[in-house]
Parts: C-alpha cells; structure tokens; sequence
C-alpha cells in the first residue's frame, strides 16, 4: 500500500494538467545508486509495462514496476510548502538508513550500489 497526502495530489495533479502528453501517469520506482544504496524515481509516464502494478489514489493513476514496489511498500508521499518553493517528501518504513537529503535510503539486509556522500545519516 502507498499513501499519497492529498496535498501532494493536488500538486501532482497540477503537474499533469501543465503537460502536453494526454493520459500521463505517475510512475514510481526505485534504482539501485544514490548516497545510501538504493534512489527513488518519481515522474511522469504514458506507456505500461506487463510486470508494473498500477492503482488510483486520490484520482491519480500510479504505476509501480514489479521490482520496486518491495521497496515502496507503506511509503508515504507528502509535498511540503517552504520559502524556497517546497517539494516531495517520502517516509519509507522499509528503510534503515537514509541520506541526509533524503532521496536515497537503505533497507535491511541488501545492498545497493552507494554512491560518495558526506551527509549520510541514519534513520
């Protein structure tokens, strides 16, 4: 199950009006890189694969490939407002550790492909 907030509904459904490409979705996923092993993916899509699983939250169509969706089970995705215009935030209970700017994270017993970072943190 993933939880999207419905103020990043909003913003994502804002997103997609904005665009020229009819009957986008968003897609999710996970690659292995980033500061702490593993990186989220978050953007728009039009074309399906046959392993994705795709579901409606909050009126958004969301695709998730079959190998990601380990890793985003009972994410939470939620956009904050700040003074410097805001953004995604994403709250993983599968992760153990993550980095300091929090786009890329660690799960119990398996590695990704760690990048160099300095701000890595633990969750």
């Amino acid at each position: 199950m993933i939880t999207i907030s419905e103020t990043a509904s909003d913003k994502i459904k804002e997103m997609l009006a904005s665009e020229e490409t009819p009957d986008l979705f968003l897609r999710l996923g996970v690659k292995s890189g980033g500061c702490s092993g593993f990186s989220y993916g978050m953007g728009f899509d039009d074309q399906e694969n046959t392993d994705d699983k795709a579901f409606e939250l909050n009126g958004l169509k969301v695709v998730v490939d079959q190998e990601s969706s380990k890793y985003l089970y009972g994410i939470e995705i939620d956009f904050k407002e700040s003074g410097m215009g805001g953004g995604f935030t994403i709250n993983n209970p599968n992760a153990v550790a993550s980095c300091g700017c929090g786009s890329s994270f660690k799960v119990k017993d398996e590695e990704g492909t760690p990048e160099k970072c300095d701000d890595k943190v633990e969750a």
